[in-house]
């Protein structure tokens, strides 16, 4: 990955108050951004947390409601939030108290860097 993209999603992850980390992976799971401050919060970031998430927005994709878009879960010290953007999923982990909405902010924010990732993961 580029440097440029690097720090892009660095300076988001100092832009919303107790993010943790943001990752960016194929459907599969498979890392290909990682940015994250010193906490250490690698259960929402184990080879099969993220499969799960995909299989979960199947699943809900079924209940006749459209294409599942993000999936919000809040545990008692920290907060999921993962986002749909085939061929990629993007997964935030914050505080508990930290600001759903600005993370959901971010989603339109991080489009135009993303188009390059989805690049290069489907020419590969």
């Amino acid at each position: 990955m580029s440097d440029d993209i690097n720090k892009y999603f660095n300076g988001l992850l100092q832009k919303v108050s107790g993010l943790y980390v943001i990752q960016i992976t194929d459907r599969d799971g498979v890392p290909l951004l990682h940015v994250s401050q010193e906490k250490n919060v690698d259960f929402a970031l184990m080879p099969s947390f993220i499969p799960t998430f995909t299989t979960a927005c199947d699943q809900a994709g079924k209940l006749g409601l459209g294409r599942n878009k993000t999936i919000i879960s809040m545990y008692s010290n920290y907060q999921v939030v993962q986002m749909n953007k085939l061929p990629l999923i993007l997964t935030f982990v914050g505080a508990e108290n930290c600001n759903t909405g600005h993370i959901l902010a971010l989603e339109h924010q991080v489009e135009a860097y993303l188009e390059n990732i989805k690049l290069a993961v489907t020419e590969a």
